[in-house]
């Protein structure tokens, strides 16, 4: 059955196969374009460095006019991510537009995770860490860096 939402996603798709942007990977499950898995290599000279970190997105019908449901599946250290893997990201929320689309979405991600908001943090304690301990912050995102390493790819 093909609605504005799972056309949309279809482009999207199409997108991330041709022009990918660095550092970022996305499809839909086989049976299930509403459903996507991503991953995305932490960025160069930051704390992520070559970590590989995985996340579901979840769209329902509304997509575009409405966000994704995006979740870090990977651990992750992050003043912006709740333990439960949810981004408090302003575009995923009150920000959104039609106008992203997954690459998108994931570039923000992927931006985030060196340029945390520490003013809305879902994290408190990564949130006072790289406030007033950079290096053990730092510290704490190296280590979710390795287990990224040793996530098993299902």
């Amino acid at each position: 059955m093909s609605t504005p939402a799972r056309r949309r996603l279809m482009r999207d798709f199409k997108r991330m196969q041709s022009d990918a942007p660095a550092g970022l990977s996305a499809s839909p499950l086989p049976d299930n374009v509403l459903v996507w898995n991503a991953v995305i290599i932490g960025p160069s000279d930051t704390p992520f460095e070559d970590g590989t970190f995985k996340l579901k997105l979840t769209f329902d019908e509304q997509y575009p006019n409405k966000p994704p449901a995006v979740v870090f599946l990977s651990k992750m250290f992050h003043p912006n991510v709740y333990a439960s893997g949810e981004l408090c990201l302003d575009i995923l929320q009150n920000r959104w537009s039609p106008t992203y689309d997954v690459a998108s979405i994931l570039t923000s991600v992927q931006s985030l995770l060196n340029d945390p908001n520490i003013s809305s943090p879902a994290n408190v304690e990564a949130a006072n860490l790289y406030k007033d301990h950079r290096s053990q912050y730092t510290q704490r995102v190296k280590e979710t860096v390795e287990e990224s390493w040793e996530d098993d790819f299902e």
